[in-house]
């Protein structure tokens, strides 16, 4: 059940490197715009990046296509995140359990209002997020004066990046 009159801003990370990846996202972000709770506040151009892999960057694997999506939920964190991987089902996404695995469509929550917490299945805000350029400099574009609760301005954690490597 959705959480009566209260909206929660969250920051989504999209990105897909497997089929066509403009398409998928297109799509994707049409299907978060659909979903009954949501709405759509802002998303960035999409930006081509180099693959993630155990190691760090890998040219080898196919690039990803990354984009940030500001939405507004009135669904809680956990329920949020169950719409958003119940879209990646629909796009063809399969957990393996394999964490650098190729994908049609990855949705990561972000940011989820100011919501800190450790909770193995949500951990809010992603725990990873202010160490990637990928999902902090399209956030950046759309909304530079953005914030990571409990990490800082946006802007601040993109200038504590090394240059990026490609």
């Amino acid at each position: 059940m959705m959480d009566g009159d209260t909206w929660v801003s969250c920051v989504v990370a999209l990105g897909t490197n497997v089929g066509n990846r403009e398409e998928i996202a297109f799509r994707a972000l049409a299907d978060i715009a659909a979903t009954e709770g949501f709405r759509v506040t802002g998303s960035s151009s999409l930006q081509e990046t180099v693959a993630l892999g155990p190691d760090g960057p890998n040219p080898d694997a196919p690039a990803y296509v990354n984009q940030i999506i500001l939405m507004e939920s009135a669904w809680s964190a956990h329920k949020t995140l169950e719409h958003l991987m119940s879209i990646e089902r629909q796009h063809g996404r399969e957990r393996t359990g394999e964490r650098y695995a190729d994908r049609t469509l990855d949705l990561d929550l972000i940011v989820y209002g100011e919501r800190i917490s450790d909770d193995p299945v949500v951990t809010t805000p992603h725990p990873r997020a202010h160490e990637r350029r990928f999902v902090l400099e399209p956030w950046y574009d759309i909304d530079p004066g953005g914030h990571l609760p409990g990490r800082g301005p946006i802007e601040a954690l993109l200038a504590s990046l090394p240059a990026d490597p490609t």
